[in-house]
């Protein structure tokens, strides 16, 4: 079986590009807005379209970049000098917009305070100072929201790091679709307003607690509810306890393991002072 998820492009296209704008969204959130000739020829696919994100060390210095061959770029990237290897992590695309200019893209990024309240996290640094003209470069991933044909309802749960994935997925949904929505954010200033299918519920649940874990009360709130039918389609993310312990209920709960997609986007006891690695 491959290792692999089906809707992943079989040979991943690098893109370059540079910052055109940052504004911030809410208290969590800053948005950065991307530009570039070569986003022209990005194949957007909609719904949680995903994408490594290189930024260099030092934005008027070197940025070398891995040579990708088929889905190949990882040893090619620890080849490159620690002293001028690029940061990577994973980030979904907010939004993309075809313009006379060009192309746009936005992503969004988490925003993490250490215990003395600095900013932390390199791509939260990156993404609050970033300048018109900085360079990035982003690695085509496809999109991991793949439900089955004869999914009856759908069950989305994330915590801030998987927002701006559900989000796209929620916002591509047919008018028909049917489930629950448990969306967890840092606080009431991050939520936000969706337009959601008439049959889909959907539960905003702010922490307001800076000190509590990300993801449990999306976790609980998902166990207090009803089991989902076994014809569901499940697709948990977000802070690693919440994304096991979310396909763990469900699986109790009826649902095959095959009709659950969950992936940890990061892990609490590792990133206490850093910013979570995904959004």
């Amino acid at each position: 079986m491959s290792s692999y998820p089906r809707t992943m492009p079989e040979s991943p296209r690098m893109f370059c590009a540079r910052v055109a704008r940052s504004r911030r969204l809410s208290p969590a959130f800053q948005r950065v807005t991307i530009t570039g000739p070569e986003l022209d020829g990005f194949a957007f696919a909609g719904l949680d379209h995903w994408f490594r994100l290189f930024l260099p060390q030092d934005p008027q210095g070197p940025f070398p970049l891995p040579v990708v061959e088929g889905r190949t770029w990882w040893q090619p990237y620890l080849d490159i000098d620690e002293s001028v290897r690029p940061h990577c992590s994973n980030y979904t695309v907010a939004d993309l917009r075809r313009t006379e200019a060009g192309t746009e893209l936005d992503v969004d990024v988490v925003l993490h305070w250490d215990e003395t309240g600095e900013l932390c996290g390199g791509v939260a640094i990156w993404a609050t100072s970033a300048r018109p003209g900085d360079p990035l470069a982003l690695l085509d991933q496809g999109v991991l929201f793949d439900p089955p044909a004869d999914a009856r309802e759908l069950v989305l749960v994330t915590d801030e790091t998987g927002l701006p994935g559900v989000r796209g997925i929620v916002r591509d949904l047919p008018a028909d679709a049917r489930g629950r929505i448990y969306v967890e954010v840092p606080g009431a200033g991050d939520v936000e307003d969706w337009q959601v299918p008439s049959g889909m519920s959907i539960a905003w649940l702010p922490r307001e607690d800076a000190h509590a874990r990300p993801g449990a009360l999306a976790l609980a709130a998902l166990q207090a509810d009803p089991a989902p039918s076994p014809e569901s389609y499940a697709y948990v993310v977000g802070e690693s306890a919440l994304a096991t312990g979310g396909r763990r209920h469900l699986v109790r709960a009826g649902l095959a393991k095959d009709r659950i997609f969950f992936s940890g986007f990061w892990k609490q006891e590792k990133a206490r002072a850093a910013q979570p690695a995904a959004a």
